[in-house]
Parts: C-alpha cells; structure tokens; sequence
C-alpha cells in the first residue's frame, strides 16, 4: 500500500488498480482494512482503529484515495465532496483522439442496479442526473492519447459513459465500449491528484499521484507539453 499523504486526520494512499476500497459481496480485502493495518502497526495501536472511507474509486480505476483518521475529519470531509469542495482531477488513456482539444461535457445519466451499468443521453430524460465534466487533451503517442479530466458533478461511472459517449471509450473498459481489455483487468483511467482546503488545519492540501508504471502511461507522461 503506497501513503502519499498522511497528518493526524487524513491519510490518502494511491490506490492500486483492482484493489477496492470498501469490503463488498466478493470479500476480498478491501483498501479500508489495509489502511488500519497500516496505522495499527505504524502506530503500536492494540485492537480496532478509526479509519472513515470518505469516497470511493471503482475497482478497476487506479489513484489518490482519501481516509479519514478522526471523526471530526470525516465529518467534514463528507461535507466537501457534497458540496463539490474539493477539486479532483483525472487522467485517462483513449484508443481515440477527442474531436477538440478541449471542451465541457454535458449529459443526462441514468444507472441501472441490474447490470451495473450507466447511460448517458444529450438531451434531459425523466429520473436522469446532470453530469459536467471537462477535459483537455495533454498527449499522443501512437494510437493513444492522455486526456486531462476534470469532474463538476459526481455521478456513477461518469467519465467512463462520458468520455463513451463522445467517441472515446476509455482503454481497456469493455463495459463503455473498449475494443478489448488490459492484461490486467484494469481500466486506464487515474485519479491523478486531489486539492482541498484541509477540514482541521484550513491549509491547502495539494497531491498528485505518481504515472503509473505501464508503458503506455509512462510513454504519454513523456510527451506532455509544457503549459505557456
């Protein structure tokens, strides 16, 4: 398990691809009972530990995931992911390039329980939620691009059936229509950093995950231009 943030009432590790956060029907480990085990050793703490799960990640996604370590910090970190307080940005490997460079994304998203699946539609539809997203293309490299997403709203799968819907499935997500999977089940997307005022301290709070490892991304990390 890699910490890239820890004080005494936060933590955020960078979640693994495959790894889930909280324990769910399949009863494997879930990163929650992970981080206990990390602060129960690290700390000497006999027993059970505080550890609140504050968001989630979807299993096949990768990136920054944030415990609460108090209940004070979890209390006020559900309220700023509520109230859209903390800025979360993604990246996420196409098979396709996006038709502009850069642009906001607006749909209409319906979900369904039955096969853990969402839809997206560009016009307003009965018992269908707002979803807003932006994104900027950072780079190419073969067939691939990295696109930069930035989320407004908080919907289920929502960058996945977005970026879909525009024509650019998100590599190795059979689900949204990628054309096959990764070797390792994993979906290329990252959350790549996360950026709030801290719940306790008030200071900012600003981390970004490491590239993952894969080729690929490294490849496309590479070729990022610099902003002007």
């Amino acid at each position: 398990m890699e910490v890239v943030y820890e004080d005494n009432h936060l933590i955020i590790v960078n979640k693994a691809a495959g790894e889930i956060v909280q324990g769910d029907k399949t009863g494997d480990k879930p990163l929650s009972e992970m981080v206990k085990d990390y602060l129960r050793e690290k700390y000497g703490k006999p027993g059970n530990v505080f550890c609140g799960v504050i968001h989630r990640l979807d299993r096949p996604v990768s990136g920054l995931v944030v415990f609460a370590k108090t209940s004070k910090a979890l209390a006020r970190m559900n309220a700023m992911f509520q109230n859209r307080e903390v800025e979360k940005t993604y990246w996420a490997i196409t098979r396709q390039t996006p038709p502009k460079e850069g642009d906001t994304l607006v749909h209409y998203i319906t979900s369904t329980e039955r096969n853990n699946k969402s839809y997206a539609s560009v016009e307003p539809r009965q018992g269908a939620l707002k979803a807003v997203l932006d994104y900027r293309l950072l780079a190419r490299t073969g067939y691939y691009s990295l696109l930069e997403v930035q989320l407004h709203t908080g919907r289920k799968h929502q960058i996945r059936v977005q970026l879909s819907a525009m024509g650019c499935p998100i590599r190795g997500d059979l689900k949204y229509g990628a054309h096959r999977s990764n070797p390792d089940g994993s979906i290329s997307l990252q959350s790549h950093r996360l950026k709030f005022v801290h719940p306790v301290s008030k200071e900012i709070v600003d981390v970004v995950a490491p590239v993952p490892k894969e080729t690929l991304w490294q490849a496309l990390a590479e070729n990022i231009a610099p902003e002007k």
